[in-house]
């Protein structure tokens, strides 16, 4: 199976999260490791296959998803290869391509506002990852707090959420890259064309909360002027 990459996530310090565009059926596929998380020794600045836009072939797979998360497929990284980097345009034609332009149209009804996120219960959706054409730019901002944060509208929802993309963070996967951050924030006030790839947060309890759920959040920010850019 070979993917494109189009989501890459920080976890917890030294590992991360990887998902990519089927090139055959251009639904999503998120790579995983049968109990265990992916290092960042699978970057491609460490010698791994993974970065954004890179060509994947991820050898032989299987299937593990179960709702929401239905694109879960393991596969063993040592017969992962990196077949090579996807051009800009070949990279932003096929995210336009497999975008939505609402988040109800990728995570169908099952996906409710909670506070001022969205949360799916545990067992029920369609789906855990997708991309979004905002209709209206987002605004991204890091908080007093070091947190970087996207305000989005998107009818009926009215939501500020959690942006994970590896790109925006220093190595210690915590501390915001603030320049890069406000570079882009910059370029979408002004106009720059935009594609959100969005996810769905493993199950957990939200302090307050009395149960389980997935939430939304905002994985990577995609622009038109620079589709393609790396960790390098």
């Amino acid at each position: 199976m070979r993917i494109v990459v189009n989501h890459l996530t920080r976890m917890r310090p030294g590992y991360i999260c990887v998902a990519g565009l089927n090139l055959e059926t251009g639904k999503h596929i998120r790579p995983i490791l049968e109990g265990a998380q992916l290092g960042r020794d699978l970057l491609v600045r460490h010698g791994g296959p993974f970065d954004i836009a890179s060509v994947v072939d991820l050898g032989a797979t299987r299937h593990t998803g179960v709702p929401p998360e239905t694109e879960d497929y393991v596969f063993d990284p040592n017969n992962a290869t990196r077949v090579k980097d996807m051009t800009p345009e070949k990279f932003w034609e096929l995210l336009v391509k497999t975008s939505h332009r609402s988040l109800g149209k990728i995570f169908g009804g099952d996906l409710k506002q909670k506070s001022r996120g969205c949360v799916i219960n545990v067992g029920k959706g369609k789906t855990s990852l997708g991309c979004l054409c905002p209709s209206t730019p987002p605004e991204m901002e890091v908080t007093i707090y070091d947190k970087i944060r996207i305000n989005l509208t998107d009818s009926p929802f009215t939501l500020n959420l959690s942006v994970t993309d590896l790109r925006l963070y220093k190595d210690d996967h915590v501390t915001p890259r603030r320049k890069v951050v406000e570079q882009i924030a910059k370029r979408v006030k002004e106009g720059v064309g935009v594609i959100l790839s969005m996810g769905l947060t493993r199950p957990w309890t939200k302090p307050g909360d009395n149960a389980p759920r997935h939430w939304l959040q905002v994985n990577n920010i995609h622009l038109e002027d620079d589709p393609t850019w790396q960790l390098g």
